[in-house]
């Protein structure tokens, strides 16, 4: 008997036991970090019971206001600036002066030209007199009368660019932004003050297609501010939009005349309100619980302590919830939280 193989084979065998040992238990090692899901484990969510709602918003779409006319106003010649007659705020009136550009070098070339003009007066007034006396040639007398009229032309042009040194308001309004300061440069296309007038206000909403019907060109309709929704204010349809958005809605425009005193703001948020439709019910769901699959709205609704998806027709958005018009019933419970790992069939649990 050769103990030296026997002790080899069994020292061999030791080994690979001591392998597979350490092999196992690194697999258990790492299986016991491993967080392995169970899917009959069930899953905790937040859950809401349906109740049919008076739905107050639903005769009434959310929408902005802006102003009527707002523009940048601009020098039409260039020039450096020597006076802003207002700021930031001030209410200003149609051909108010809001800024003064230095003048001083065109009224000097308009004195020029003015002196021109009486030298070549004296020469008609001469030239005519000696002209009737056969005394000199009459085309002096059309020089001295064409350089009289390019001088007057001259002189029309120079005070044409005085005149646009003084930049004066192009409507009534309140001035909502001051670009350029005494001292500075002034030059076509730059922008030197802007001008706002909210005494009239543009309200626009966004319509889905199929309630596009309710409103008609040149009708009024109620509207209020959020901020005053004491305040009544009335306003007519001067705009339909032709093309959808991104949402599939449709723009309607509306022409809204401010308070006396303005309290309405260029961006508040408001609503029009359709009164002749009465309130009505329907079941409201946040619209966090909807996902989509497949073109299709679902949500999970709780059958017997499991998850079941559910296709459902949606009517539109109100605020952060939506209009469900098909496919739920009072008294059903919807998942409305903890969508992580849930799926069709999931047994879940309730917060």
């Amino acid at each position: 008997m050769n103990w030296k193989k026997i002790i080899g084979i069994i020292a061999l065998i030791a080994v690979i036991a001591l392998v597979f040992f350490k092999l196992k238990s690194n697999k258990e090692t790492t299986e016991s970090k491993v967080y392995q899901y169970d899917k009959e484990q069930p899953i905790s969510v937040s859950a809401d019971t349906i109740r049919l709602q008076t739905i107050d918003d639903i005769n009434a779409y959310t929408g902005t206001f802006e102003p009527n006319k707002e523009t940048k106003i601009s020098a039409d010649i260039q020039g450096k600036i020597n006076a802003v007659l207002v700021d930031v705020g001030s209410n200003v009136s149609k051909g108010q002066t809001l800024i003064q550009l230095d003048n001083s070098l065109l009224k000097l070339q308009l004195q020029t030209v003015e002196v021109q003009i009486e030298g070549f007066e004296d020469d008609v007034k001469r030239y005519t007199i000696l002209t009737e006396a056969d005394a000199v040639q009459g085309v002096q007398l059309e020089k001295a009368k064409l350089g009289l009229k390019t001088a007057k032309v001259q002189k029309a042009t120079l005070l044409e660019q005085i005149s646009k040194t003084t930049i004066k308001a192009p409507f009534n309004g309140v001035v909502t932004a001051k670009l350029n300061e005494v001292g500075g440069f002034a030059a076509p296309g730059i922008p030197l003050l802007q001008i706002t007038d909210i005494s009239t206000l543009r309200f626009t909403v966004n319509v889905p297609e199929n309630d596009l019907v309710q409103f008609q060109n040149n009708k009024t309709y109620k509207i209020s501010a959020d901020a005053y929704p004491d305040i009544s204010l009335s306003g007519k349809v001067t705009m339909i939009g032709s093309k959808a958005n991104m949402g599939n809605s449709f723009p309607v425009q509306f022409q809204v005349a401010n308070t006396k005193n303005l309290t309405i703001k260029s961006g508040m948020f408001g609503k029009v309100n359709l009164s002749d439709i009465k309130q009505e019910q329907g079941i409201l769901i946040p619209t966090s619980a909807i996902m989509e699959e497949n073109g299709k709205a679902k949500v999970y609704l709780i059958k017997n302590g499991k998850a079941v998806l559910q296709t459902i027709t949606i009517s539109k958005n109100i605020g952060n919830k939506t209009l469900v018009s098909g496919g739920l019933n009072e008294n059903d419970a919807i998942v409305i939280n903890g969508f992580i790992n849930l799926f069709d069939g999931a047994n879940i649990t309730t917060k």
